[in-house]
C-alpha cells in the first residue's frame, strides 16, 4: 500500500497537504481539529507587520508626551506579538503536525528580531508572505525582488528553524527570485500567494470585494511554473497554492514538481473532510500507478529541459490554437 508519508522545507509530513494561513488555523482548536482530519501540516493564521504598526501608530498620539506615546506604541506590539506566540505555544500543545508560523511583512525592519521569539514559543517553521503591489512611477527594476532576498537573509541570522517565502503571481520572473533565495537559506518556496480580489458595485458606485475564494481556474498559473521552476532550481521545495480545490488537483501539482500543496478555499467551502478524501484518493491513485511513495512520481510532468521552456509554451499555445477552428 503506498504511503504518503514525505518532506516539505525539511520537515517531515504524514501527507504533503498543508492547510494554509487563514481564519482556518486562527486558534488552538481549529488547528487540533484539522490534524485530526488528516492535514500534515498548518500554517498558521498570519501575523500581519503593517495592521500592527497601523493600530500602534493610531495608539501613539503625537501630542501626548513622548514617553507615554511611545509606550502606548510598545504595548501594541508587544500584545498582538504576546498573542501570536501564545496560538504558537497552544497549538503545539494539541497537535503532533508541523505547525508553520506566518508573518506577512512589507518592510525590512526591526519586527525580524520577532522571529526568535517565534522560534522559542515551539514553531517548526517560518512562513514569510511580502505580498504588495508596485506601483510607484519612480519605483526601481529589482528593488522588490530584492526586499524579498534583505528579509530572507536577516532572518536566516536569526532563527535556525527553516524558513519558507511564499510569493505573490506578480513578479517578471519567478524562477530567478527562487533561484536567489535558494542561495540565501530559504527552506522552499510557495507559489502563489492570492490577492485580494477588488470588484466594482455599478449600481451603487462603490469598491466592493470580488471573489473571496480561489477557484480551479487559478491552478493552470501555478502549475505552469511549479513545472518551470522544479525544473530550474532542483534543490529547493516548493508547494502548490491557489486554485487546489480537489484531490485531483494535489495530484497536479505533485506531478508538476511540488513537493507540498497549501489548501484553503476548498476547506473552507468543503469543510475538513477533503482533507481525508484527498489523502483516500491519493493512496488509491498511487496504488493503480504502482507508485509506493510520493518521491517516485514528484515532477514526473515538469517542464523538462528548462532551456526549452519557451519552446514548450510556444508549442502548447499554437497546438491548442490550432485544434480550435470556427
Amino acid at each position: 500500500m503506498a504511503t504518503l508519508e514525505t518532506t516539505f522545507a525539511g520537515l517531515k509530513l504524514k501527507n504533503p497537504i498543508i492547510v494554509s494561513s487563514s481564519g482556518l488555523t486562527d486558534s488552538a482548536a481549529k488547528v487540533q481539529k484539522l490534524a485530526q482530519s488528516g492535514a500534515g501540516a498548518v500554517v498558521l493564521k498570519s501575523l500581519f507587520e503593517e495592521q500592527i504598526m497601523m493600530e500602534a501608530d493610531w495608539m501613539g498620539d503625537p501630542s501626548m508626551y513622548p514617553e507615554g506615546s511611545d509606550y502606548l506604541v510598545g504595548y501594541v506590539r508587544q500584545h498582538k506579538l504576546g498573542e501570536y506566540l501564545t496560538l504558537i505555544r497552544e497549538s503545539k500543545k494539541v497537535c503532533d503536525i508541523p505547525v508553520i508560523a506566518s508573518v506577512n511583512c512589507y518592510q525590512d525592519a526591526d519586527w525580524i528580531d520577532f522571529a526568535r521569539q517565534i522560534e522559542s514559543a515551539g514553531a517548526d517553521a517560518i512562513e514569510i508572505n511580502i505580498l504588495a503591489l508596485q506601483t510607484d512611477v519612480q519605483y526601481t527594476y529589482g528593488s522588490f525582488e530584492q526586499r524579498h532576498i534583505d528579509i530572507l537573509r536577516h532572518v536566516k541570522k536569526t532563527v535556525q528553524i527553516p524558513v519558507i517565502m511564499k510569493l505573490g503571481d506578480n513578479m517578471s520572473n519567478p524562477v530567478a527570485l527562487v533561484n536567489q533565495l535558494y542561495a540565501n537559506g530559504a527552506a522552499a518556496v510557495v507559489l502563489f500567494n492570492r490577492f485580494y480580489q477588488p470588484d466594482i458595485n455599478i449600481e451603487k458606485m462603490s469598491h466592493v470585494s470580488g471573489p473571496v475564494f480561489s477557484n480551479g481556474s487559478e491552478l493552470g498559473k501555478v502549475l505552469r511554473w511549479i513545472g518551470i521552476t522544479s525544473t530550474a532550481v532542483t534543490q529547493l521545495d516548493l508547494a502548490a497554492s491557489g486554485g487546489v480545490r480537489s484531490a485531483e488537483d494535489v495530484v497536479k501539482a505533485i506531478l508538476a514538481g511540488a513537493s507540498a500543496v497549501e489548501m484553503c478555499s476548498a476547506v473552507y467551502q468543503q469543510g475538513e473532510g477533503i482533507i481525508s478524501e484527498c489523502h483516500d484518493y491519493l493512496v488509491r491513485w498511487m496504488d493503480s500507478k504502482g507508485f509506493e511513495c510520493v518521491k517516485q512520481f514528484k515532477g514526473k510532468l515538469n517542464a523538462g529541459d528548462p532551456k526549452g521552456v519557451n519552446m514548450f509554451e510556444r508549442t502548447q499555445f499554437l497546438r491548442y490554437f490550432s485544434s480550435h477552428h470556427e
